[in-house]
Parts: structure tokens; sequence; C-alpha cells
């Protein structure tokens, strides 16, 4: 009320200034016409004014929802139904898009890629103990995002999709319908996590529940208000499906089908309470945009398959020339596999028609060890062989017969007192720092759409971009007792030869080292990229996408292995640098390899897709 009389005060004032002006110059009107007022007919009429603007049927949509807007007080009326007038009744499976089907069957379809050793002391090779260093738990919040941020905006009093008594049924009832599913699978199927720990692996709880949640935030304020709720909602889900597989605690195969659940049971929680509540309980309908409109903004998960094992030779390693025909080769043998690749991008586009667009992506590409080959096997056992090789067996007269044979040459150890609590060695294992070989890439260039109607629509892609590859990482440990050892070499030809080795002798001295056993890394590359993609737009701001893309690039592998850098800390001063000077010393060094290596990736995913 004050503001009104204020702006009538002033359009008084306005008005008294233009009369005072057109007053003093009156005379220069002198011979025009008396100005003639005329006052319009006024027709009263009784216009009924609703208390309750949300009992009201006549209010137009926009009105109510923009009136209602402004109201931003607290909302704790939790059994108080409630409906904005002029909203459209969902009808059943009005929003229901089945994007969650492909996520489940991808998860299905891999589920048996499941051999891997074990990082645990339950491994069932007990020649092998690696224990995973890579922890954290912050997945164990991220899964409750899409809920707790929907519950904080309604009773911060944001308006969304619906009102305390349907929000809650809608989603009750997805939460329900992920946990029968989810509990249902995990007890028939009986898949062992990659830890070892249980077997109720397939398909991830953890992701079902973030993408559960991830889909209530999306229906309830990222179709009605804004869809970056959306992108927040199914990022979050998508970084905590990937930190379950960097926790060894689920394969990509449960974290797929456990997202495809999540959005499934969202989706299908909603389809029945819309069947259920009809109209009632509605306070917003979804948002409006244009649908010729192909610039977006993507959030994806997809898998990667192809160049799915790295091997090294002997003629990859760096210095080959400068060892001999003895130098122990392990990854000859026995190669690193990885499993299918867990694969997340963000992406975005600006079209400047329906057809031609320029954008970028950024990829996370991770590849997880199927298999570390002879490399698992880092235990007191393979220390004791090494010691073998480099002290107490050469003074052996028969010395040839236990040459290339470890289990004679353990046997003996044993014999002379190693692998007691006095022993050179005795602990050793391995701590796996990162059992994934990481890509992050970067790339730009230009996108393609072609309609195929109103709603579908096909799109490629060429991309350039730089790629950066983060190691995958073994350290070791071992403790033990410091060993002296009196060596006697023999100069000939500019070459010492024919060690006189006596037993190692214990100082009294103790040692505990770690070190990096192995790592296996790569060079920065640039990378190029293509891809096919089919869209589908069910509403006019938000779209599903299934993708293949492809991607080429060129790597150099480093791999470094040192298996004996314990030594240096196990043999006093002296011997350790005698050891170096005998013919046995490229055992003490670390073996480096590298392999110019042609990378094929394809990847299959699926992508929530924010219309701009």
């Amino acid at each position: 009320m004050t503001t009104n009389v204020m702006n009538i005060k002033f359009l008084t004032y306005v008005l008294i200034g233009m009369t005072t002006v057109l007053c003093a110059h009156a005379e220069d009107y002198t011979h025009m016409e008396p100005l003639k007022l005329e006052t319009p007919e006024m027709k009263p009429e009784l216009v009924e004014q609703p208390a309750n603007p949300f009992t009201s049927s006549t209010a137009s949509h926009s009105m109510a929802t923009t009136a209602h807007s402004m109201n931003c007080g607290m909302d704790f009326d939790f059994f108080k139904s409630k409906t904005n007038p002029g909203l459209k009744p969902y009808k059943f499976l009005d929003d229901f898009t089945f994007a969650g089907v492909p996520l489940f069957v991808a998860g299905l379809a891999i589920k048996g890629d499941k051999n891997m050793f074990r990082v645990n002391d339950k491994n069932a090779n007990r020649n092998t103990l690696l224990l995973s260093d890579f922890k954290t738990s912050i997945d164990d919040y991220t899964q409750l995002f899409g809920p707790v941020m929907t519950m904080g905006l309604k009773l911060a009093g944001v308006e969304g999709r619906s009102d305390w008594p349907r929000l809650l049924a809608s989603a009750g009832m997805s939460y329900l319908i992920m946990a029968a599913l989810v509990n249902g699978f995990k007890y028939s199927t009986k898949e062992m996590r990659p830890d070892g720990s249980t077997a109720n692996s397939w398909p991830s709880g953890h992701t079902a529940t973030s993408f559960a949640g991830a889909t209530i935030l999306h229906k309830e304020y990222g179709m009605t208000r804004s869809p970056w709720y959306s992108v927040a909602g199914y990022g979050v889900a998508t970084a905590t499906g990937v930190m379950r597989v960097l926790n060894n605690r689920h394969w990509v195969s449960d974290v797929l089908s456990g997202a495809g659940i999540g959005i499934l049971s969202g989706e299908l929680g909603y389809a029945l309470c819309d069947l259920m509540f009809k109209g009632k309980g509605l306070l917003r309908n979804d948002l409006e945009a244009d649908y010729n409109n192909p610039t977006f903004f993507a959030i994806s998960m997809g898998l990667g398959i192809g160049s799915k094992d790295i091997e090294f030779t002997r003629d990859d390693l760096i210095g080959r020339e400068l060892y001999n025909e003895n130098v122990r080769s392990i990854v000859e043998d026995d190669p690193i596999h990885f499993h299918a690749t867990t694969v997340v991008d963000a992406e975005g586009a600006y079209f400047f028609n329906r057809y031609v667009g320029i954008g970028g992506r950024l990829r996370v590409r991770a590849m997880s060890a199927k298999s570390f080959g002879g490399f698992s096997e880092i235990t007191g056992d393979d220390g004791l062989n090494a010691w073998a090789r480099l002290g107490g067996i050469y003074h052996v007269d028969d010395y040839e017969s236990y040459k290339y044979d470890y289990a004679a040459q353990y046997a003996f150890l044993k014999k002379i007192g190693f692998g007691t609590p006095d022993a050179p060695i005795t602990e050793m294992g391995g701590i796996v720092k990162s059992d994934h070989l990481t890509e992050f890439c970067g790339s730009v260039g230009f996108y393609f759409n072609i309609p195929l109607g109103t709603r579908f629509s096909l799109g490629t892609k060429a991309l350039i971009g730089r790629s950066i590859t983060q190691e995958l990482d073994i350290d070791g440990y071992a403790r033990g007792n410091v060993m002296d050892i009196d060596y006697t070499l023999t100069l000939h030809n500019g070459y010492y030869e024919n060690p006189d080795i006596a037993l190692p002798v214990n100082t009294g001295h103790t040692y505990y080292i770690e070190w990096k056993y192995v790592t296996l890394g790569a060079d920065n590359s640039t990378t190029l990229g293509t891809g096919l993609s089919l869209t589908y737009q069910y509403k006019s701001n938000f779209s599903w996408r299934v993708f293949a893309d492809y991607d080429y690039c060129k790597k150099t592998f480093t791999l470094r292995y040192d298996p004996l850098h314990f030594m240096q800390y196990g043999l006093t001063t002296g011997t350790y640098e005698l050891a170096t000077l005998s013919p046995i010393a490229f055992e003490l060094y670390p073996l480096e390899y590298q392999k110019k290596k042609k990378m094929y990736y394809v990847t299959l995913g699926l992508s929530f897709m924010v219309n701009l």
C-alpha cells in the first residue's frame, strides 16, 4: 500500500511540473481550442478473489507458479496436501524413458569378466601377498546426495514438482523397488567382490542408491526449475560408481548394472505414484524449451573395449646390450592384462544451427588390472631366492646344479637357517598403490547433428585432443636382518668373475624398507576421436543418448621393475659395494622397458543430456 501511495505522489509531482511549464507558455497557445477532458464510462463488476490460491481452478498456471515461487518460507507441512491450480496431471509412464535398460544390460553382458588376483590375505594363491592401498569412504556419503539435496530444497521452501505427501510416496516407492531388485540379484547370483571380502558384489547397491536419488532430484527440481540440478545429481552419482571400482569393492559390471537399476527404480516409482495421485499434490509442471536447439551439455558413463593388455619383451629392455643372457625378465612370461575399461565423460557443444556446432569433451578412462602376472609374486620366498642368486649358494661346489633351480636354492637356504627369525628376510610383500592405468583426455572439435524427427537425431563428431596418463604402481616392503658376506673377487680381462662367497653372517642389526617395486606409465600423447550417437529428446530440454565412440592414440609405455631394491639395506655397505662388482650385479639394479604401442579404444555408453 505504501508503495502505491509513493508512486501516486511521484506521478502527481510530474504532472504538476508539466502543468507549470505549460502555463508558463500559455500565451503561445491562446489560439488553441480549450482542452476538453472526457471521462470513460465505468461499469462496476464484482470479481471473486479466492482466499487460497491453491484451491482456485481459474488462475493460470504461470501466474500461480510465479506467485507461489516468491514464497521462500520454510516448508514443514509433511502431511498437508497442496495442489497448485492449472497444472497438467502426469499420466502413467508419461516420463518413463527406459534409459536404465542399456546400462543394466551392459553390466550383465560383462559380468563374467572377473578373473583377477585377490588383493588381500584371502588370496587363493598363498604365494601372492598384495594389499590394496587405495581406500576412500567418500562414496558412502555421495550416494545420499540426491535425496539430501531434494529434501533440503523442499525444507527450504523451494517449490518442486510435488507436495510433501506425493514426494515422500514417490521417493519411498523408488527406493523400495531399488532395494528389492538389488538385494534380489545380490543374494541369488552371489558374485565375489574384487577384494574377496563377501559374495554379494553384483549389482552395486551404492551406485543404485545414488542413481535412484539422482533421478528423484531430476524429477522434482531438474525438470521443473533448472536442468543443472539434474546435472549435479547424475554427476555425483557417476562419481560414486567410479569410486566403488577404485575402492576394489565392485567390478565395472556391478556399477553399470547398479546405475541402470537406480534409474529404472526412480522412473518406475514416479510412474506408479503418478497413477495413484493423478493431479493431486502437483505444484509445478515441466519446463518448456526449444526442441529444435541441439546445443547440449552431457554427463556420460561408458564401457571401453579394445587394447586390453600390455606386453613387454627382452627387445623392449632399455640398454639390453649391457645385460647378459641370464637377465631375469619376468615380464616376458606373464604380461599385464586389463579388464574392460571404465569411461566417464563431461561433454558439451554449441550449435550454430540444427546441424553444425563446436564443442569439447573431458574423458577419464580407467583400465583396471586383471592380472599383474609374475609381479604379484612378491613374497619372502621370492626374496630368499634372490639371496640364493646373490649369496650363500655360490659357495656350494656343485653350483651349476643350483644355478637355475630356484626350488633347490630355496631348499638349500632353508637348510642353512634361512627363513628363521634371524634370516635376512623375515617379511616381504607388496602394496598396490594404484591398480588402474588411468588416462585423462581433453578434446575439442566439430559436432554434427542430423534430425530424424521431433525427438530423435543422429550425431557424429571429429575431435583432436591431448591425453595424460596416471601410472599403475605397486610398492614393495621388506623386513629382516642386515647380513655381512665375505666376497673374494677375481679380476680377469677387466671383469670381476668367479666370486668366492662365504655364508652370510648376521650383524645383529635389522632393517625395514618400502620402495617402488613396479610402475607402469605412459607419455602424454595426441588423441583423435570420432563416434556415432542416437539421441532421444524425451523432454524439451532433456535427452538420453546412446553412443559408440572410437579413439586412437600412439603411446610410449614405460615399465620399471625393481624387485631387489631391498638388498642394499639388507647387506652391509661394503658387502653391497662388492656385490655390485660381481658377475651377478645386474640382479641388483632395476630393469626398465619402453614400448611404443598404438591404442585403439571403442567406448559404448549412455549420456544424460541437458539441451541449452
